[in-house]
């Protein structure tokens, strides 16, 4: 086995395993159970706002100690930290012990970053569309097996919800002990690169070095030349003044902020609108949605925005935008729990689609090594975003509104996210006309100079 499949094995088990949380699908539902004296208004606003702020604080972290520390203490922290969430699930009982397993929860998401960006440091380049493709879906298989063995052990009752964190304790003890026998990393892209030599063959054209290879091999050496932190500045400043990679971006992080507030408290708004429906759904609505967007993701790679035009691409980004706005208020808007249901995976299926062909029309237009440092960004970015959504919305200082009205604001907010992009679509138009219009006339008038002449 080649030695690139080999590492990329390993760290596709490693995330198969740690996404093996049957719990999760019924996480509100087993928090407002008999084990707990926990209210929906504590939970929607005392509980599930701790684990926003803490993935939002600890991501400024993570993100800049990541490199420094070569990755795999990092992913170490991910399973350590869902031990920790899944120990105090199990056993304890009180508001403050669960504000605590959302902080935990907060660094078993924020450590996420070094899982993706692991592997980029340990193969070579050429491998990186097939690794990227192996990691993400040994989630969704991970994702997958938990939301249907979820439901199958609670329609059958073969446990209850208590139960459930059992098989989550389990798996995230096995996930540490395998991540302690992933490759260590020698190299990473900032804090410990390896010098990038010249290339040992320049295009000869007409007896001179081709000018893209020599400014190539002039950017290279300059680079080198760089400390960690002016490395970090150079590639920040070149990738977002590029308008396109800022464009995407922008629908990046307010995308991810929104999408991230949707799943936080949907299992809030299925028990605001049914409290005692006859069976819950809720492994099966997951496992149809990690299903679906896997299928609208693999979409994505064959009939993604990148053929359009520019104009025509952001155009179906405005319009995705919009039928994302739409499936929220047709979710929260029903009396219907299976309305709901559907209104959550038409969204996942929209959205995953949506931000798998905004991740590669961003990462197009960058160069090769600013992926992890622009990707990180935009997700700081998206928890901005979530946090300031949770501040107007939920908390006591904001508007503090019902479940349906939080939903319906994040309707809203994809709808408004559509509409600003479909307005830089009508402007962009009536600007490069007035642009095209402008260098007519100036050919013209260069043209009677010179017959004047």
């Amino acid at each position: 086995m080649q030695e690139w499949m080999r590492v990329s094995l390993f760290l596709c088990l490693f995330g198969f395993i740690r996404e093996i949380r049957p719990s999760e699908n019924y996480m509100s539902v087993f928090i407002l159970g008999p084990w707990r004296n926990i209210t929906s208004d504590q939970l929607n606003r005392e509980i599930f706002p701790v684990g926003t702020y803490s993935y939002l604080a600890q991501s400024f972290i993570v993100f800049l100690i990541t490199d420094y520390l070569r990755y795999k203490p990092l992913i170490i922290v991910i399973g350590i930290s869902g031990i920790i969430v899944s120990s105090l699930l199990i056993w304890t009982t009180s508001l403050l012990a669960l504000q605590i397993m959302e902080f935990c929860y907060g660094t078993f998401m924020a450590t996420e970053v070094a899982y993706y960006t692991y592997i980029y440091a340990k193969v070579d380049k050429k491998y990186y569309p097939k690794v990227t493709s192996h990691t993400r879906a040994a989630m969704f298989a991970g994702k997958m097996v938990a939301s249907i063995s979820s439901q199958i052990l609670v329609s059958f009752k073969l446990m209850d919800y208590m139960e459930l964190n059992y098989i989550t304790f389990a798996t995230q003890i096995i996930a540490t002990i395998w991540a302690f026998m992933l490759p260590s990393v020698k190299s990473s892209l900032y804090f410990h690169r390896e010098t990038k030599s010249k290339p040992h063959i320049a295009k000869i054209e007409n007896g001179k070095i081709n000018s893209n290879v020599e400014d190539n091999l002039v950017n290279i050496s300059s680079q080198n030349n760089l400390s960690p932190f002016e490395l970090l500045w150079y590639q920040f400043k070149s990738a977002y003044s590029n308008r396109k990679v800022l464009l995407w971006s922008l629908w990046y992080a307010f995308g991810l902020g929104g999408y991230l507030q949707f799943i936080c408290y949907i299992q809030v708004l299925w028990n605001d609108i049914d409290e005692n429906p006859p069976e819950l759904w809720n492994g099966a609505v997951d496992a149809a949605l990690t299903g679906l967007g896997t299928c609208f993701a693999l979409l994505a790679g064959i009939a993604h925005f990148g053929k359009l035009t520019p104009r025509k691409s952001f155009m179906s980004l405005a319009i995705l935008s919009f039928l994302q706005g739409g499936s929220i208020l047709f979710s929260c808007l029903t009396s219907n729990l299976y309305c709901a249901y559907a209104g959550y995976i038409i969204f996942g299926a929209l959205y995953s689609y949506t931000i798998t062909v905004t991740s590669a029309e961003v990462a197009r237009h960058l160069e090769e090594d600013s992926y992890g440092l622009i990707f990180g960004i935009n997700t700081v970015g998206g928890l901005l975003m979530q946090t300031f959504l949770t501040l107007i919305v939920v908390e006591d200082i904001g508007f503090k509104l019902s479940v349906i009205g939080q939903y319906s604001v994040y309707g809203y907010y994809f709808i408004g996210l559509g509409f600003l992009y479909f307005v830089y679509v009508i402007l962009d138009y009536f600007w490069l006309k007035k642009e095209n219009r402008i260098s007519i006339n100036n050919t013209q008038v260069c043209i009677k100079v010179r017959k004047k002449l």
